[in-house]
């Protein structure tokens, strides 16, 4: 379980080894100025294929392309994005997956002409555009065997949706998709876009190995914005959610009967308990120190249908808190990790650790490196088994990377890639033997094998695993 420091990288921006170095190296703040440590897995081997440099024992497959056909007869759509993974039968995992599309991008699961559109339920879909553009993002589900690494089938699970982005496990074995968009209803909205209903929404899609499509209801209880990732707290069943925007605030979501989310609920936002509108950015002044615990509290929001799309504006001015483009967000023990991607002072990024009370909240600023040789654009993130942390980076340039923190606030590579793409939707299949990551843009979805186990120095059984993975 990650820790509190106060200490964190505190002289990162004046390590002076170079990038390349990086690649295959842990710093720590002890050791920001002497020669750093080789990683846990060890240094990265290049991959001929040129995609995805792995440590030495690590092999990677791609089980998933946009554009093939899956076993429902549609097909697999493009930009995957945030994942999450459930215990099946036959020791089978349920893989669901976010499309981040919007009304006109492909490929889509019915076709560049749509000309599939006739295999599915219509009334299943959330939004048909006028009956002749339907939506094209939304989840698919891969049914995937761990033990012999090979997909047994997959398929869509929602349709209909716009720019799911990214989302959240619940403890009842299904995934909340969020919506990354605020287009409204009507023809020719935004100028191209062609809309039965206003978007910016969260869906709840149950996870199973059976091959169907879940009609598309959305959660409007949960506000309509700029939705990124959720996390769900078991003991309560409270939502935490994040929000991509520039000065987004970080919500909650009370439901009325945990688990059952289309029964209502209150929408809330964190504030700092002993200052109001505070902008935690750290853009030009540290407002947030590092390490340190903040108490919070929650403010209920009106008007959270937003049509104006402004409930962050209204939020801030009330006295919520901004932050810098929150993105990824998992729960672990007792504690939820987000990402916002372009807060601290070199906008490089930043990773907070929020921990729910019985009484109160705490907020920490779990790392703030402002140092793109460490970290650049955290975007999805998990918790391994063993407990550190695995972020996404959504970067340019020819290397990007999935970095790994320890509980001590060390950063390490774990892998990257040379398609100048993104990595997303990071996640572990719940035997712990299988790290699922996207490839974004080049549409693929990929598994990594190897000895995770070296992490813990413990055979794979003994591995200790978090609530979700």
């Amino acid at each position: 379980m990650l820790s509190s420091r106060r200490d964190f990288l505190r002289r990162s921006s004046t390590f002076a080894a170079g990038f390349c170095a990086l690649r295959h190296c842990l710093v720590s703040p002890a050791l920001a100025n002497s020669t750093p440590s080789i990683a846990p897995y060890g240094p990265l081997g290049l991959d001929p294929n040129g995609i995805l440099d792995l440590p030495q024992g690590f092999t990677y497959r791609v089980i998933s392309t946009s554009g093939s056909t899956m076993s429902d007869g549609l097909i697999t759509p493009g930009l995957p994005d945030g994942m999450a993974t459930f215990a099946g039968p036959d020791e089978l995992t349920m893989l669901v997956r976010n499309h981040e599309l919007l009304p006109f991008e492909g490929p889509g699961a019915f076709g560049k002409m749509n000309e599939l559109f006739g295999k599915v339920d219509p009334q299943k879909l959330y939004d048909r555009g006028k009956g002749q553009f339907p939506h094209r993002g939304g989840t698919s589900t891969i049914v995937y065997d761990t033990k012999n690494q090979k997909v047994v089938r997959d398929f869509m699970s929602l349709a209909g949706t716009s720019r799911n982005c990214a989302g959240g496990p619940t403890p009842w074995n299904s995934w909340i998709t969020c919506e990354e968009t605020v287009i409204r209803s009507g023809p020719g909205t935004d100028g191209e876009y062609f809309c039965d209903h206003d978007h910016g929404y969260c869906f709840e899609v149950p996870a199973t190995h059976e091959m169907q499509l879940h009609p598309a209801i959305p959660i409007v209880d949960m506000g309509r914005f700029n939705h990124e990732a959720v996390a769900v707290d078991p003991p309560t069943g409270v939502v935490y959610l994040t929000e991509d925007r520039d000065d987004g605030l970080l919500y909650r979501f009370l439901p009325k009967v945990p688990g059952k989310f289309l029964s209502g609920g209150t929408l809330q936002a964190l504030r700092f308990r002993d200052s109001k509108s505070v902008d935690s950015r750290n853009w030009k002044v540290t407002t947030v120190e590092v390490g340190k615990q903040y108490p919070i509290e929650w403010m209920d929001l009106e008007e959270i249908d937003a049509p104006l799309d402004d409930l962050r504006l209204r939020g801030f001015e009330e006295s919520a808190a901004c932050f810098a483009r929150g993105e990824g967000m998992w729960y672990s023990e007792g504690q939820i990790f987000f990402a916002c991607t372009n807060g601290g002072k070199k906008q490089t990024g930043q990773i907070w650790r929020l921990v729910p009370g019985s009484s109160s909240d705490t907020l920490e600023l779990f790392i703030e490196p402002n140092n793109s040789a460490l970290l650049e654009s955290a975007d999805n993130l998990t918790v391994a088994p063993w407990g550190d942390l695995v972020v996404c980076e959504d970067r340019e340039g020819d290397e990007v990377r999935i970095i790994g923190v320890t509980p001590q606030g060390e950063l390490y590579t774990l892998a990257c890639n040379h398609l100048q793409t993104e990595f997303a939707g990071v996640t572990f299949s719940p035997d712990g033997s299988t790290l699922f990551v996207n490839l974004q843009h080049r549409g693929m979805t990929v598994a990594i094998t190897g000895p995770w186990d070296q992490r813990l120095g413990t055979d794979q059984t003994d591995l200790r695993r978090s609530k979700f993975h």
